[in-house]
């Protein structure tokens, strides 16, 4: 089991965790493309991806330009194994060793993520037009944990 940077090479993999997800399910595919994974992954972004036996089981990216967490998706067959809380733990601690703005994340509200983000200290800022929970970590928030 291991942690590591993710690259491009890595894409269809992630993006295939990311259509195969039950929660915050993408509904139109076309609206992630690879464009934006090789965009995150290299000019405006960082992304850390989790392996098991040579399989990617977990992926986390965070988009550097607008501070947000672009993704963080699991593996449904890999769910409640803790892949989720590394790959969290490891993108905050990259991200605000460089830099101190406020980051963002958006969720769909009554899901496991909901729950988790809550439970790592994000702070629930009101709901998105998209319907989604926004969500913010502060650089002292993320001190505080």
């Amino acid at each position: 089991m291991a942690l590591r940077e993710a690259t491009t090479e890595d894409i269809p993999a992630l993006h295939a965790i990311r259509m195969a997800v039950r929660e915050n399910v993408l509904r139109n595919p076309g609206l992630v493309t690879e464009n934006d994974y090789v965009r995150y992954l290299t000019t405006d972004g960082k992304g850390w991806l989790f392996e098991e036996g040579g399989e990617i089981k977990g992926f986390a990216i965070v988009n550097t330009r607008a501070h947000e967490v672009w993704a963080l998706f699991v593996h449904p067959d890999a769910e409640g194994r803790g892949i989720g809380r590394r790959l969290h733990d490891v993108m905050l601690e990259w991200y605000f060793e460089y830099f101190e703005d406020t980051l963002r994340l958006g969720t769909a509200p009554n899901t496991r993520a909901e729950r988790f983000y809550i439970r790592k200290g994000w702070k629930n800022q009101g709901i998105k037009l998209n319907g989604e929970i926004k969500f913010t970590m502060s650089i002292t928030d993320y001190e505080k944990m």
